[in-house]
């Protein structure tokens, strides 16, 4: 496995954990309005109720790079490099948005969220360099 595709696949990893815990609270947000929502409908909610909306870049930003991770042949550098910068702009950028003022809310409320944000963005760090 090259250094590229390992590198993606952990920040996906860590991704779709944040996603995960992202997904949980809009789901009890959403059941405190409309009702239990049982597992199998949670996918097309989060494909097409307006509730769910803001988490599609997120989801998305998974989708394409597990497409890079998943496709045959070395991945490119720079592919790794987009994908990764794409990612910190996405949740560290001080836009505002759908996407990232829910997500500022819930960093605010959520220990969870606060830890698997940490998580990723360790790895937005430039690798340390030895002094020689």
């Amino acid at each position: 496995m090259d250094d590229q595709r390992g590198s993606l696949r952990v920040l996906s990893e860590r991704l779709l954990r944040l996603h995960r815990l992202l997904l949980d609270r809009q789901r009890v947000a959403y059941e405190a309005r409309h009702g239990a929502v049982v597992a199998r409908d949670l996918f097309n909610l989060l494909l097409s109720d307006e509730a769910f909306a803001w988490l599609r870049p997120l989801s998305q930003m998974v989708a394409r790079i597990d497409e890079l991770v998943d496709a045959k042949g070395p991945v490119a550098e720079a592919d790794a490099r987009r994908l990764l910068q794409e990612a910190h702009a996405l949740l560290k950028s001080d836009a505002h948005g759908a996407f990232h003022d829910k997500y500022r809310d819930a960093l605010q409320d959520s220990a969870d969220v606060v830890m698997a944000h940490a998580e990723v963005s360790k790895l937005f760090k430039p690798p340390e360099r030895a002094n020689g």
